[in-house]
């Protein structure tokens, strides 16, 4: 399942943009990769992010992956849910397994990303 109102990162990363808000997280493929999610290390509020950097850290039974940030901008919330429940990356990723919030910085980084259709291609690739 891959919805089509979000932009992704080859990286598995996607970014749901409101205004000039950003949600980020990583997509279903990457959390079924990664298997069950037992950490999730996030930045605080007010921490400013460059487009592909890493931003954070997601650690499951079988590895422990970088974050990268989809687009550059700050930091303006953290779900601090996943500090509890961090398999909520693995059962919602897309909704209640979001991980940050950004406000943007270059809106016109998200012409740098993929499309749904581009991401499908990605994953079918494998």
């Amino acid at each position: 399942m891959v919805p089509g109102d979000l932009r992704y990162t080859k990286e598995h990363e996607w970014v749901r943009v409101d205004g000039d808000e950003a949600t980020v997280g990583i997509t279903q493929y990457a959390a079924d990769q990664l298997g069950d999610i037992v950490f999730v290390e996030l930045p605080g509020a007010g921490r400013a992010l460059d487009q592909f950097a890493t931003f954070g850290v997601v650690e499951s039974v079988k590895a422990v992956s970088d974050l990268f940030a989809p687009v550059s901008g700050e930091v303006t919330g953290a779900n601090d849910a996943l500090a509890g429940q961090p398999e909520l990356v693995n059962s919602d990723p897309y909704g209640g397994g979001w991980m940050v919030k950004l406000r943007l910085s270059e809106p016109a980084q998200l012409d740098q990303l993929l499309d749904p259709a581009a991401y499908e291609q990605l994953v079918a690739e494998g």
